[in-house]
């Protein structure tokens, strides 16, 4: 079965968000994206709705939908949860992760190894990173906590890190920490895989909060 409409429009229209080019906060009005985007209201509406499921976008009384607008206090909730839920799926992955998903984190660090190389290592690449944390929490076999963090968390964190470069990490910290997380995970130790995403994402929490207070 192929993708819907309202797929193709919630992914293009995520899309925007994420790197925005729909501005946080921007009033999305029905009749004028139906008319940008050719497309008919139903589907269009749909797929507002499923943007706001991935809290994306809000619904505000008598005014419509809008873009979230990510306020330092909204972030910095963001990545408090994250830490809980992202290390609880490290130690669920140290127990139930395939040994061909531990064979694929491998690959994406030997991969982001080639990348920078190729880019001088500047920063780890971001594409290389989710699909690294993704693995991950898929690896984890708990789907409420794959949908917190993939369908809802990681929507809002991919907006902020795009629309501030200063959230990334230093390559070569980031993969080293990977690596540690991939050990830990494949050395079936629930323990230090917790221990070690959630230091991981508190020092990325940590370094938001320093520039948020300008320090």
């Amino acid at each position: 079965m192929g993708i819907t409409l309202s797929s193709e429009l919630t992914i293009t229209l995520r899309d925007a968000i994420i790197t925005g080019e729909i501005e946080q906060g921007a009033k999305l009005s029905e009749t004028k994206l139906a008319t940008e985007l050719d497309v008919s209201r139903g589907p269009l509406r749909e797929a507002l709705r499923n943007l706001e499921g991935m809290n994306l976008v809000h619904s505000v009384p008598q005014q419509g939908s809008r873009v979230v607008v990510l306020r330092p206090d909204t972030v910095l909730q963001i990545y408090d949860a994250r830490e809980a839920l992202e290390s609880k799926a490290a130690a669920l992955a140290a127990i139930n992760m395939s040994s061909r998903e531990i064979d694929e984190m491998h690959r994406l660090n030997d991969t982001a190894t080639r990348q920078m190389k190729e880019t001088s290592g500047a920063f780890f690449p971001a594409e290389t990173d989710y699909a690294f944390h993704e693995t991950l929490i898929k690896g984890s076999r708990n789907k409420v906590i794959e949908r917190a963090l993939l369908l809802e968390l990681y929507n809002l964190i991919k907006m902020f890190r795009y629309q501030n470069s200063f959230v990334n990490n230093s390559s070569s910290n980031a993969l080293i920490v990977h690596r540690q997380i991939a050990y830990a995970i494949e050395q079936r130790d629930p323990v230090l895989a917790e221990v070690t995403v959630r230091r991981h994402i508190a020092q990325a929490r940590e370094r938001i909060e320093r520039k948020f207070n300008g320090t």
